[in-house]
């Protein structure tokens, strides 16, 4: 495959971001290394610093199972970190649309001559098959392989997870979270992984987790609102019941497809769908919004819902009854 421009390797991490659910203010993007953007999401906000290359075989007499980044273009000959931020180093490998990043404190003097950074196929494959791979290098450095919707998630908890590589129980234990994040149990982490890094790896599983729920609901939706049936990349993977709920799961039968505008609405008791997948609209809370002067387009937010709820073509998918009786009491619906 025909290796990425700059670029394009930056906007492959900008619709990881998006992916993600984060929102990208740009600091500066040129054809030299840094790109510099604030990423936000909610309460929480970091300046990043991106240095990305693409990742290519070893090539000539290397393993071949392992692949690099080639380090060029950079003035002066060493990375620059972000000064109150998150500095990345990263590689892209477009066949199987992961990146790998590795762990700046292992980089902070200047390079030689043609310096390179390895990584393993494994570490890359099992990334894309399941969000996320740590591969541990003979220097012991800790190197991450991840898809792209996981970066900024990676971006929160980067330092904490590269440190993890001086201690072998814990690169073990990512290792098994990964492959399967229900694997490891929180009182698991707690055990095993020191208490500087326990809410970093907590976060990641937890992040595993959503993307891992939010990837089947949207593929069992066709990815497509539910409600309205609008694309576009504006879609969540909602929870019928609450994850704040004990009874809740992650279960695909406890997530609908919704865009950003009906999942605040759903969220918000402004709509819901019934037993019989019947879409409902709250009259108390229109009639409080018509007092208040707050109606505005009302008309057209009523026509673009279905009458009911899309459903995915398998059956196991579909919004469990339970759930959705037990949200709907939560919400206090009367449907």
């Amino acid at each position: 495959m025909a290796r990425l421009s700059k670029h394009d390797l930056l906007l492959e991490a900008e619709r990881g971001f998006e992916e993600g659910g984060w929102d990208i203010l740009f600091l500066s993007r040129t054809r030299e290394h840094p790109a510099r953007y604030r990423i936000t999401r909610g309460a929480r906000s970091f300046t990043v610093r991106i240095y990305v290359w693409n990742i290519t075989h070893g090539g000539g007499h290397r393993n071949a199972a392992e692949y690099r980044i080639q380090i060029t273009g950079l003035n002066p000959n060493q990375f620059v970190s972000e000064v109150g931020g998150k500095t990345l180093i990263l590689g892209y490998w477009a066949n199987e649309s992961v990146f790998a990043g590795w762990d700046y404190n292992f980089h902070t003097s200047a390079l030689g001559g043609s310096p390179s950074m390895q990584i393993g196929e494994v570490a890359l494959l099992a990334a894309n098959q399941h969000r996320f791979a740590p591969h541990q290098k003979e220097n012991g450095e800790l190197a991450i392989a991840f898809r792209p919707d996981f970066i900024g998630d990676y971006v929160e908890n980067l330092d904490e997870l590269h440190a993890s590589g001086h201690v072998p129980r814990e690169v073990a234990l990512l290792t098994l979270m990964a492959q399967d994040p229900d694997q490891v149990p929180e009182q698991e982490i707690a055990r095993t992984v020191a208490g500087p890094r326990q809410y970093a790896v907590t976060q990641a599983r937890r992040a595993l987790r959503a993307l891992d729920f939010k990837d089947r609901v949207l593929t069992a939706y066709g990815h497509q609102c539910a409600a309205c049936g609008v694309q576009l990349r504006l879609l969540d993977g909602a929870h019928i019941l609450p994850v704040s709920e004990v009874e809740s799961t992650d279960e695909t039968s406890n997530g609908v497809a919704l865009c950003a505008l009906h999942h605040r609405a759903y969220d918000r008791a402004l709509l819901t769908f019934d037993e019989q997948y019947r879409v409902h609209l709250n009259d108390r809370r229109i009639r409080e919004l018509q007092t208040d002067g707050h109606d505005g387009k009302l008309p057209e937010f009523r026509g673009a819902l279905r009458r009911a709820i899309h459903l995915p073509p398998a059956r196991a998918d579909r919004p469990d009854p339970r759930y959705i009786a037990a949200a709907n009491t939560l919400r206090g619906w009367a449907v």
